[in-house]
């Protein structure tokens, strides 16, 4: 793995932190620069302590997912280019979802790339009114960006011999989105899944009350339609939108430590984390419905 000196990056996540204009809202693991890392094949990731950037580089260009915060942009390109890989080479642009943390960057990093920018449908409104039609987050706006390809459930995105499948996982947002791939690792054929979000967040309401509406209609349904469909996903390794969602900064830790096998590969610890997110969901339906 890829390293470099932690003094350099602390700095720049430090002037990162200081720029933000939703600072006070920002969780500091959120700018907190990393060694970038390939994960497995032509997986890489170049995203912070905790928002989670992926670049898949293939022959014809890269795909990027996730631009994160507008600050996060000089962090993402600083660590494409210490894996030895340019910048504007980004051909295409992803996001696990329509949230300033996720996709807040996008506006800048397609200006300085050209990139294309590829949305699930039900977040195509957000993104392109630059957060403000978010039905819960209205008021953290960002740089508006325009979409140019509307992805919908089971599309394909492909470039240069890599092919992305984006399934609608919705209830986070309307287009939450996990990806799936598979890479080529130690003469296996890898599964891949990056899960968009499974989160209730505070303040979220599922069902409906006199004066109080569902945060969207048929939220609760999505969220049961998002961990079907993610307990029937293959999965060998296991990444998400956050860091935190796969044990990223443990598993770092074990490398660190001498880790002998792959520690990406996570079947289990997916289905875990799956079963537990769903009882989350579940427990706080049944708190919302009495």
């Amino acid at each position: 793995m890829t390293r470099v000196r932690f003094s350099r990056w602390m700095t720049l996540g430090l002037l990162l932190l200081a720029a933000s204009p939703l600072s006070a809202q920002i969780n500091r693991d959120w700018t907190a620069p990393i060694a970038p890392f390939r994960v497995a094949g032509n997986l890489y990731y170049v995203g912070s302590k905790d928002l989670a950037s992926y670049l898949i580089v293939t022959p014809e260009g890269g795909i990027l997912i996730n631009s994160s915060l507008e600050v996060s942009v000089p962090l993402i390109r600083s660590s494409v280019e210490q894996l030895g890989f340019k910048f504007n080479d980004i051909k295409v642009l992803l996001i696990s979802h329509a949230h300033f943390d996720h996709d807040a960057g996008s506006a800048e990093l397609i200006r300085q790339t050209g990139a294309k920018y590829m949305v699930m449908d039900g977040d195509v409104p957000v993104v392109e009114s630059g957060g403000a039609t978010d039905f819960a987050y209205a008021k953290d706006t960002y740089p508006a960006a325009k979409v140019n390809r509307v992805l919908h459930d089971g599309d394909e995105v492909k470039l240069g011999g890599t092919v992305l499948v984006a399934h609608k996982t919705a209830g986070h947002t309307r287009g939450c989105t996990t990806w799936t791939m598979q890479v080529k690792e130690g003469g296996r054929l890898l599964n891949v899944v990056i899960v968009g979000s499974w989160n209730v967040n505070p303040g979220w309401r599922l069902v409906d009350h006199p004066g109080q509406p569902a945060s969207y209609p048929g939220i609760a349904a999505d969220y049961r339609r998002t961990f079907a469909t993610l307990k029937g996903l293959p999965c060998d390794v296991f990444l998400g939108a956050h860091g935190a969602y796969f044990g990223m900064l443990a598993k770092l830790n074990r490398i660190e430590a001498g880790a002998k096998e792959n520690v990406w590969i996570d079947p289990q610890g997916y289905q875990a984390a799956v079963a537990e997110r769903e009882g989350a969901f579940e427990q706080e339906l049944k708190r919302q419905e009495n």
